[in-house]
């Protein structure tokens, strides 16, 4: 896998048929040569300032905003509730109307909760060193599984795999072993693009968090 020096985030494939049901899907992804630990005084600083400027109505509003709403739309369109099964950006400000404000937890937590709330993208995390090849979103085949989850996956599951094995489930779960851990030093940091998401807001979504992460 080429490494995040490279000056566009690299492009996965994705599924024919499920492109051709959902047209606009595409998969961005990108390397960090990080992982993560204790945030620092900066990060926090940051995260504190969002806070205060991302009160009661700014939270409300921002799933009307264009890019929250996209990923709305397309949760109902792959028969997600997005008022039940919110989408991760939204999950991370109805954390903050819980709470009354972002709270800190660790230095990619952090990045990834800052790019998702400036940009309204989400982004997953997944421990480089852990993936076999590139990255492609597709429907899961019979018998497959999910590291970590009991059972065999339902057939056309809408996963993120590499060329051996799902590695997360579409806006959900990620398998067990794939994930960021404090062992990591690489990162790949990936985004699914919908319909109405352009591209350069990805883009800007992945740099962001990866700025973030190797910052001070």
């Amino acid at each position: 896998m080429e490494g995040a020096g490279d000056d566009l985030a690299l492009r996965g494939s994705v599924d024919a048929e499920l492109a051709a049901e959902f047209p606009g899907l595409y998969l961005r992804y990108l390397e960090v040569a990080a992982g993560s630990g204790k945030s620092p005084r900066g990060l926090k600083q940051r995260l504190a300032v969002l806070s205060d400027r991302f009160a009661g109505p700014q939270a409300v509003a921002f799933r009307t905003k264009p890019i929250p709403y996209a990923y709305r739309v397309f949760h109902r369109h792959i028969g997600l509730d997005p008022d039940e099964q919110p989408t991760p950006a939204e999950a991370v400000v109805l954390e903050r109307m819980l709470k009354g404000g972002f709270v800190s937890s660790n230095r990619l937590d952090d990045a990834l909760s800052i790019a998702m709330i400036e940009s309204g993208v989400p982004v997953l995390a997944l421990d480089a060193d852990r993936i076999s090849g590139p990255l492609v979103l597709r429907p899961s085949a019979a018998g497959e599984t999910l590291e970590g989850r009991p059972g065999d996956l339902p057939a056309g599951t809408l996963v993120v795999a590499d060329d051996q094995r799902p590695l997360a489930l579409l806006f959900g779960a990620v398998a067990s072993g794939r994930g960021v851990t404090p062992r990591t030093t690489r990162t790949t940091l990936l985004v699914i693009g919908v319909a109405g998401v352009p591209e350069i807001a990805v883009e800007e979504a992945l740099w962001l968090t990866a700025e973030l992460m190797t910052g001070d």
